[in-house]
C-alpha cells in the first residue's frame, strides 16, 4: 500500500544492494527511485492508450529543500512537491487521451534538430562538433558525460537522464555557478546523469570528469560568444589523484602474462603487446592494420593516434610479432584487437577483475604496465633518452628548449632497446634467470 511521503522521509531513506522504488501516495503512480549508487530519482507508471504500461523517469530528486520558480519541468531537478505537480499534470494529460509516454520520446527526438541553438542541448551538440570531436580523441566520452550519446555512424542521441536530457530546452545562459556546482556533486557523490556508478560512494574520478567536460564546454561557449561570462570560473573541482608509483615485481610480471595467456584472444595479446611495447592502451587497443608494415616489423603510429600530437615510429621485436601475426583478421576489419571487425575492444575494467582473481597480486591498475616497462628497461641498463624515445614521452632530454632544437628519433637505439626489453620479458615469463643482452656501441672514429 503506497504511503504518503514527507520530505524529512525522502531524505532519510537510505539505498540498499538492490535498487529500491517506494511509492509515494500523494499523487497517481509517483515512485521515488533509489538506486544501489544512492541516487535518488523521481519515477511515474502510466498506462498506454493502448492499454500497456509505461514507466516514465520524471527528474532527479532535488533534495535542497527549494522549490524552483514556475511550473515543474519533466528532466529537472525535482522536490516532493514540484515531483507530486507534475505526475499530476501529466495524469490529466493521459485521462485526456494524449498518450504522455510517446510524448515525452517524441520531445528527447526533436532536442537535437531543434534550430534554437541558444539551449544547452543545442549548444553541447555545437561545441562536440565543432570542438571537441576534432581535437580530443577522447570526444565521445565527453560527449556523453555531456549527455549525448554519439554512435560509430549515424546522429547522436540523447542520453536518458543525461544533462542534454535534463536542459534540453534551458537556454545556456541561464545556467548559473550553482546549478553546475550542483551537478558536479551530484556526479561525486552518486552518478554521472544518465550513466550508473560502478561502486557505491563518494568518487572525486566523476566529479572531475563531469566539472572537466563542463568547464571545457563553458569556455568554448565563452569564446564564441554564446554565453557572456563563464560561470565554471573558480568552480569546485575535486583534487587529482596521487601520482601512481606502483610498477610490478618479476614475479608478477610472470603471473601477468600467464594469466593472459589463460584469458586468450583479445584482452590477453593485447596486455601483453601493452608491456612489450610500454605504449598506451589507447594506442595498441586501437591498433590498426594500416600502422604496420608488411611484415609486421614496424609499427607507425599518425599524430591523431599520440598524446602528444607527434608521429611515433617503433621497430618491434620478433616476440612482438609472433602475438600480431597470430591475431585473427575479423572479417577484413581495420583493427587488429576487435572482435566485431568495425570497432577496437573495450571493457577493459571486466577483463582487469578476472586478471586480478587469477593473480592474487597487490593491486594495480592497466596503465602500471607502462610504468613497469619504463622502470625495468632502465634496470637493464638502458639509457633515459631512449626509453623516453621508445614510449614517446617528451621531458628531461627532449622537454623545453632541448626538445625544440633535438630532434633525433634514435631509430637505432629504440630497436636495440625493444629487443633486449622482450628478451628480458621472455626470459621472466618462461620462469629462467634472466638473461641480458648486451648493448653493441658503436665504435666512434
Amino acid at each position: 500500500m503506497a504511503r504518503l511521503l514527507t520530505v524529512a522521509a525522502v531524505q532519510r531513506l537510505r539505498p540498499t544492494t538492490q535498487r529500491r522504488e517506494i511509492r509515494d501516495g500523494g499523487a497517481p503512480g509517483l515512485y521515488l527511485v533509489i538506486q544501489s549508487s544512492g541516487h535518488k530519482s523521481w519515477a511515474m507508471r502510466v498506462s498506454r492508450v493502448d492499454g500497456r504500461s509505461a514507466k516514465l523517469t520524471l527528474g532527479p530528486c532535488d533534495l535542497t529543500g527549494r522549490d524552483p520558480d514556475g511550473e515543474p519541468v519533466l528532466g529537472g531537478p525535482l522536490s516532493l512537491s514540484a515531483a507530486r505537480i507534475l505526475c499530476v499534470n501529466l495524469s490529466r494529460q493521459r485521462t485526456a487521451g494524449i498518450d504522455v509516454a510517446s510524448l515525452t520520446h517524441q520531445k528527447r527526438e526533436r532536442v537535437l534538430k531543434d534550430p534554437d541553438q541558444g539551449t544547452f542541448a543545442a549548444t553541447a551538440k555545437e561545441f562536440i562538433a565543432d570542438h571537441a570531436r576534432p581535437k580530443n580523441r577522447g570526444w565521445r566520452a565527453t560527449a556523453k558525460v555531456l549527455g549525448l550519446n554519439y554512435p560509430a555512424h549515424g546522429e547522436p542521441t540523447l542520453v536518458r537522464g543525461g544533462l542534454c536530457e535534463r536542459w534540453a530546452a534551458k537556454p545556456i545562459a541561464e545556467i548559473d555557478a550553482l546549478s553546475l556546482y550542483s551537478v558536479v556533486e551530484e556526479a561525486r557523490r552518486h552518478a554521472i546523469p544518465g550513466t550508473s556508478a560502478r561502486r557505491a560512494g563518494v568518487s572525486d574520478p566523476r566529479g572531475r570528469a563531469m566539472a572537466g567536460a563542463l568547464g571545457k564546454l563553458f569556455s568554448w561557449a565563452t569564446q564564441h560568444h554564446r554565453v557572456v561570462t563563464n560561470p565554471t570560473v573558480g568552480m569546485f573541482r575535486p583534487k587529482s589523484s596521487k601520482s601512481r608509483h606502483r610498477v610490478l615485481e618479476p614475479s608478477e610480471v610472470a603471473k601477468l602474462w600467464k594469466a593472459c595467456d589463460d584469458i586468450g584472444w583479445p584482452f590477453g595479446p593485447c596486455l601483453q603487446l601493452l608491456l612489450i611495447t610500454g605504449a598506451r592502451r589507447g594506442e595498441v587497443a586501437g591498433m590498426r592494420w594500416d600502422e604496420l608494415s608488411a611484415d609486421l616489423s614496424t609499427w607507425d603510429l599518425p599524430p591523431a593516434r599520440t598524446k602528444n600530437k607527434l608521429p611515433h615510429s617503433l621497430t618491434l621485436p620478433p616476440m612482438a610479432r609472433e602475438i600480431i601475426a597470430a591475431a585473427p583478421r575479423i572479417q577484413g576489419g581495420p583493427f587488429v584487437f576487435t572482435t566485431n571487425a568495425s570497432t577496437t575492444i573495450s571493457g577493459f575494467s571486466k577483463i582487469k577483475r578476472r586478471l586480478d582473481s587469477m593473480m592474487n597480486i597487490a593491486p594495480w591498475r592497466v596503465h602500471d604496465l607502462r610504468r613497469t616497462a619504463v622502470t625495468m628497461m632502465a634496470e637493464i641498463g638502458i639509457l633515459p633518452h631512449v626509453i623516453e624515445a621508445v614510449v614517446n614521452h617528451i621531458s628531461g632530454h627532449k622537454g623545453g628548449v632541448a626538445g625544440t632544437y633535438n630532434r633525433a628519433q634514435y631509430a637505432a637505439e629504440k630497436r636495440t632497446a625493444l629487443k633486449r626489453w622482450a628478451a628480458h620479458v621472455e626470459n621472466l615469463t618462461a620462469d629462467r634467470p634472466a638473461k641480458v643482452v648486451p648493448i653493441k656501441t658503436p665504435r666512434r672514429r
